[in-house]
């Protein structure tokens, strides 16, 4: 589809083209709150619909778009969990976010025109694709959209400060705390439970997340665990004292 084609189909239709008749629309998607603008109006909801042309099924394994891939369209995570990563200059794969269901990945092309990184699916996953050219033109037309984009981006940014502190200022165990606590509040966000969930991550992930040693990660869940902090089984985790893990980070050095 080009964008001169696309942009052209972005008005209010009548009914869904027919690649989208037993498709979920946005409208009555359960993920809307988390990665749509609120209090659209009828109409600029079905307009919005419309960028949402297609849907990608990743497997477990497969990326999304890699480093260095032509930037052309943002993803919403429909379903699944998904790592970002880059390569270190010796060649070490560093794994940079987690991104789980409503939120976008591929805001890093924006600026150079190719993406940064890549982005990996940790499950089998489902997510919608928005061609940028579309994305760009109805922000201009719709306010709303606009400030949605501008609060995404400043949320990225917000969350690499983050990551910037847990590698330069924390220590091993405020490291895997805020990790915890974060996962539980995004969680919290999706309707789910914020002590009781699956790790769809390797502990090598995380470790690689926090800059961390596989080994550390390890010697960490286990001293969690056995200081009744959380209940650990492989890769499920039920948090017993999220005061505690605060605790960890009003500590002090």
């Amino acid at each position: 589809m080009s964008a001169v084609y696309a942009i052209e189909n972005v008005t209010p239709k009548s009914h869904a083209p027919a690649a989208r008749k037993f498709e979920v629309a946005c409208s009555t998607c359960n993920l809307r709150e988390l990665c749509l603008p609120k209090d659209l109006d009828p109409v600029d909801m079905a307009r919005l619909e419309q960028i949402v042309y297609a849907r990608r099924k990743v497997r477990r394994g497969e990326a999304l778009f890699h480093a260095g891939d032509s930037f052309h369209s943002l993803y919403v995570i429909r379903s699944g969990f998904f790592k970002t990563t880059v390569l270190n200059p010796d060649g070490r794969e560093q794994v940079t976010g987690f991104y789980m269901p409503g939120e976008l990945l591929g805001m890093d092309g924006i600026g150079a025109g190719s993406y940064h990184g890549n982005a990996v699916a940790l499950e089998d996953c489902e997510a919608c694709v928005l061609p940028f050219a579309l994305v760009e033109h109805l922000s201009r037309e719709i306010p709303a959209l606009q400030r949605h984009l501008h609060c995404v981006l400043s949320r990225e940014i917000v969350r690499d400060h983050g990551v910037m502190m847990l590698l330069g200022s924390m220590r091993a165990e405020e490291r895997l705390a805020t990790f915890l606590l974060q996962l539980s509040r995004r969680f919290t966000n999706r309707g789910y439970s914020p002590s009781d969930f699956h790790l769809r991550m390797t502990r090598e992930e995380i470790g690689s997340f926090l800059g961390l040693k596989l080994e550390t990660v390890s010697r960490l869940f286990s001293r969690f665990h056995e200081d009744n902090l959380i209940e650990v089984n492989q890769k499920h985790v039920r948090i017993l004292k999220i005061d505690g893990l605060e605790a960890l980070l009003a500590s002090k050095h």
